[in-house]
């Protein structure tokens, strides 16, 4: 039943339980990172299909638009929040920024950005290569988003700390991360590289959270997920010809 609250959760397809508590979504956060491994094969899957009729860059918009039409934009949204935050001068007047649901400068930019580094980095691969890529991708980006909700203190004002945050327990979520990594890792060097640059790319947002925010918020767990994510795919489409996976 966790796993199908995570579903419900995380993506806007048919399949998922809603959970009926906070207690209940706390205790499904573990399965974030499988949630994830599966939308990025849903996506990667699209571009297998698309790749040879229609080209590489087109396969490639279409693989990353089915990401956010999945999780219907769900991460996307904390990114560019948090990047729009970003703008104010005080950790009480970014906090406030956050919670303005309108989308400002910054996070345009964030969003553009964040979409066009995932295309050009899913471009240059073949089909089978996306299909690993981004099963990857998605889920180290959630991994790590669990890893540092379950660790690193909610920001003041913000709700993360009264929520379904409260309910997490540190050792299946811990098991939840080692299991990505060693899942990563599994698909040989360049599944290493990916995960090494991911989590290079979460503990850089997670700091910046902790010294303009004063801590963590959903909206910056949600920019962590994007921004590993991210790195992910980019350390696997410049490295991927120089390491290859265990099967090259």
């Amino acid at each position: 039943m966790s796993l199908r609250y995570a579903w419900a959760f995380l993506t806007r397809l048919p399949g998922g339980a809603h959970p009926p508590t906070d207690r209940d979504l706390g205790r499904s956060v573990p399965w974030f990172p499988l949630v994830g491994a599966i939308v990025g094969a849903l996506s990667g899957a699209v571009f297998w299909a698309v790749w040879q009729p229609l080209g590489a860059p087109l396969a490639a918009i279409l693989a990353v638009a089915t990401g956010v039409v999945v999780t219907g934009a769900f991460h996307e949204d904390g990114l560019a929040d948090t990047a729009d935050a970003l703008g104010g001068t005080t950790p009480e007047q970014r906090r406030e920024i956050m919670k303005d649901s309108r989308l400002g400068t910054f996070g345009t930019l964030a969003l553009v950005l964040a979409t066009l580094v995932q295309i050009f980095a899913v471009m240059p691969l073949a089909s089978r290569d996306a299909v690993v890529a981004m099963v990857v991708a998605h889920g180290v980006g959630r991994a790590l988003a669990v890893a540092v909700m379950a660790s690193v203190r909610a920001a003041p004002g913000s709700g993360l700390g009264h929520s379904y945050t409260s309910h997490l327990r540190g050792l299946p979520c811990a098991l939840s991360l080692l299991v990505s990594y060693g899942a990563a890792f599994a698909f040989g060097p360049v599944g290493v590289f990916a995960v090494g640059a991911a989590t290079g790319a979460a503990l850089v947002v997670g700091l910046i959270a902790h010294r303009t925010f004063g801590g963590m918020t959903g909206d910056v767990l949600g920019a962590i997920a994007q921004v590993s994510q991210m790195a992910a795919l980019v350390a696997v489409s410049r490295l991927l010809d120089d390491f290859g996976w265990f099967w090259n």
